[in-house]
């Protein structure tokens, strides 16, 4: 399939249907993402497996590649991965393409911040468009040097052999991604790194540094570490289920009767179970299931049947657990009875797309009564049409939509889908698999 075409995938989903059967999602794309990091820093050989063969973690998989870290795989999410040490990566012969990769541009920025050699990062036109001053500017503060566009943005040009030292940074808004930046800046700066966050965010690299022998203070919305030490291999390291992915059919099945269905292998970081603690709000009917922990993340099986939904309002605090899954919340709070608000959601006008936009539109599209807000939306819950919308090249914007058609009167179709694949590689095969209605189709011309 040439580049061109790949921008014009359209889905085409028929309504009604239901869920069910048992199926895992592919490994977490947070998770995968800092395995591979870690594993490339640390001393010795890594193995993981579950790894998320996603366009987002290969991008991340194929810039250590670049800086000629040996690795083998993946094959079917299996990864053996020759650690080079903090100091072992070489200069890549050019910029290194992280595609629509956000979470792989911000961290590669803090890590090659403390490499002596000069690195570019550059991304597709979606990532360009990205804020990248709440990482080059802390960054600063320890004594990068960063140039970026006019704008802010990418691409990241990074001089190497600037001397770091640690600082403690008080985060003006939470962000994971921001966190974790620093604090992989910090394994190369003299002294302590402090990160304070004003509300928890997902702590994987905080549990992945630990898992990987580097010690670190986390207190009170504080994490702390002491640069120059060593990072260890892992003989094996899981990656579990993803939540986010996971949340898709969680909607899914809680939207459309008859549905029953059991996702395996979950990851329920408790950074991460926003999504799991507001659809309970709203009556979804979610039973958590053999519980175990799995290279230090907590992991289950979810249970989830059809329930009739109400509206709810969600308050800042919920945010920052359920961040990335807000577009399929949204449905879920379409296909509910009552209005549901969301407040303190500034950071979803700043992702792939802005998502309180490109949701609001699609749902108006189907029918929805929906009031946008700066920070936030309300959706006033209802039966959605049939209809078509455009995804505009967000991966979470089109899986959204494509729940919505278990409850819509009519096809639903959307355009611009192509970049599901960043995070969900065989999304359509496995929904169509458990229930859904839904074909993939590569148009000729941008409809």
């Amino acid at each position: 399939m040439s580049r061109s075409r790949e921008g014009h995938v359209q889905f085409r989903i028929q309504p009604g249907g239901h869920l069910t059967g048992d199926l895992r999602v592919p490994g977490d794309k947070s998770i995968s993402h800092r395995a591979v990091m870690l594993a490339a820093l640390a001393e010795g050989t890594t193995e993981v497996q579950g790894f998320l063969e996603g366009e987002d973690a290969l991008a991340t998989l194929a810039a250590l590649r670049a800086m000629g870290v040996p690795i083998r795989g993946p094959e079917r999410g299996r990864l053996v991965i020759e650690g080079r040490g903090l100091h072992g990566l070489r200069p890549p012969l050019g910029p290194l393409y992280l595609g629509n990769s956000g979470t792989s541009m911000r961290l590669l920025c803090g890590l090659l911040a403390g490499q002596r050699f000069d690195s570019t990062l550059t991304g597709d036109a979606s990532l360009s468009r990205r804020p990248m001053q709440r990482v080059t500017a802390p960054l600063s503060r320890m004594g990068a040097q960063l140039e970026t566009g006019e704008a802010g943005t990418a691409p990241l040009h990074i001089k190497g052999g600037q001397p770091l030292h640690g600082i403690h940074y008080e985060m003006p808004i939470a962000s994971a991604q921001v966190k974790s930046c620093l604090l992989l800046a910090g394994l190369y700066a003299r002294g302590e790194t402090c990160v304070i966050e004003p509300a928890p965010t997902r702590d994987h690299t905080e549990r992945m540094l630990m898992a990987f022998g580097y010690e670190l203070r986390c207190q009170d919305g504080c994490v702390c570490l002491s640069g120059q030490r060593r990072l260890h291999g892992v003989s094996l390291l899981t990656v579990p289920a993803d939540i986010s992915s996971a949340t898709f059919f969680l909607v899914g099945a809680s939207i459309a009767p008859g549905s029953d269905l059991r996702l395996t292998e979950v990851g329920l970081n408790p950074t991460r179970t926003g999504a799991i603690v507001i659809l309970r709000r709203m009556g979804a009917d979610i039973d958590v299931l053999n519980e175990r922990t799995v290279a230090g993340e907590p992991v289950a099986d979810l249970r989830v049947r059809h329930a009739a939904l109400h509206g709810t309002h969600i308050t800042p605090d919920l945010v920052p657990a359920a961040i990335d899954e807000f577009p399929a919340l949204f449905v879920a709070a379409a296909c509910a009875e009552g209005e549901t608000l969301l407040q303190g959601a500034e950071e979803l006008r700043v992702k792939e797309t802005d998502r309180i936009t490109a949701m609001a539109a699609g749902l108006q599209a189907l029918g929805i009564i929906v009031e946008p807000r700066s920070d936030g939306i309300r959706i006033v819950g209802g039966a959605p049409k049939g209809g078509r919308v455009r995804a505009l090249g967000d991966h979470r914007v089109a899986m959204a939509f494509a729940m919505a058609a278990l409850r819509a009167d009519a096809e639903i179709v959307i355009d611009d889908s192509r970049n599901v694949a960043t995070s969900f590689p065989g999304f359509v095969e496995l929904a169509a698999g458990a229930g859904l209605g839904i074909r993939s189709e590569v148009m000729d011309e941008q409809p």
